[in-house]
């Protein structure tokens, strides 16, 4: 208990060091700065926030990026609405408030007590489990769309980072994704080892999916543990093999009809940068629990 507690004390005093993540703050947002080591070295004109939830990870790559354009995506109606206030001025974030799947329908959402732990599969023991407090409370009627039919590969400006975390569907959004998947330079992706909820694929059927589309490991990131000291959970950097390390010495390769910047050194710096301001919207929500990721401190 002791060591969460001052590991969200000393996220919080991070957080309002940057005027945008104080700005987040009061919409409920604390930016997912966790992540932010792994991903700040990566030069990145294009995000693509699968399971955007209120808008965490993409407050900290508007920051990280500052000239990406960022498409999100979140079925949640409470969490779509928080980030479309947070967002509401910027011109470069995206929303498209829909589940990401391997085909379209309209398909249950598993709503959790802790939103973030939501899932297009039911929550198992597992889950409640590791994330005490993340049990269902009911379920709602979402649209489901596959990647490729939500974002034109073509419209989009290289090297793309595409994150994923939606909670045990990671491999279903995947698989609706073959196309787009040819334009995404590096995916970044939340994998269990241990089953949370009911079909879960877990992490070896990612990376070999992944491994199938000619991405390898790059790294990881953030991983927690059960109780009893097993690894159930950990973010990975996939890059594109061919381009695997290019983010260190030069530009990754562009796929044929893609379009590429040329990004500044600025713009590759780990270090965060101030997002651009955004205006208040007209009536900000209450602060609202957001926890950076379900079951994760």
């Amino acid at each position: 208990m002791g060591g969460a507690f001052w590991r969200k004390a000393r996220k919080l005093a991070r957080l309002l060091g940057n005027p945008a993540f104080r700005r987040g703050l009061r919409f409920g947002v604390a930016a997912a700065i966790e992540h932010r080591t792994i991903l700040g070295a990566l030069p990145v004109a294009t995000v693509i926030d699968v399971g955007a939830n209120t808008g965490q990870f993409s407050l900290l790559a508007a920051s990280l990026y500052r000239n990406a354009a960022i498409h999100a995506v979140e079925p949640l109606p409470a969490a779509a609405a928080v980030f479309t206030r947070l967002f509401a001025d910027s011109a470069r974030v995206r929303l498209h408030r829909v589940a990401a799947g391997a085909g379209t329908a309209n398909a249950p959402l598993h709503v959790s007590r802790r939103h973030d732990c939501s899932s297009l599969l039911p929550i198992a023991g597992g889950q409640t489990d590791f994330a005490p407090g993340s049990e269902a409370v009911g379920t709602i009627t979402v649209p489901v769309r596959p990647l490729d039919e939500l974002i034109a590969p073509d419209d989009l400006v290289r090297p793309v980072l595409l994150k994923l975390d939606v909670q045990g569907g990671e491999l279903q959004a995947l698989q609706g994704a073959g196309r787009l998947l040819a334009a995404v330079d590096h995916v970044y992706v939340e994998v269990s080892f241990l089953p949370l909820y009911d079909g879960q694929p877990l992490a070896h059927a990612v990376v070999e999916h992944l491994a199938g589309h000619g991405f390898g490991l790059a790294g990881t990131n953030h991983p927690t543990f059960d109780r009893a000291g097993r690894c159930v959970q950990v973010d990975l950097l996939f890059s594109r093999l061919p381009a695997a390390a290019t983010h260190l010495h030069g530009r990754p390769r562009t796929e044929p009809g893609l379009r590429e910047t040329a990004l500044t050194e600025a713009d590759q710096e780990a270090a965060i940068a101030p997002y651009p301001p955004i205006a208040a919207a007209s009536s900000p929500s209450p602060a609202m629990a957001s926890p950076a990721d379900c079951g994760r401190t």
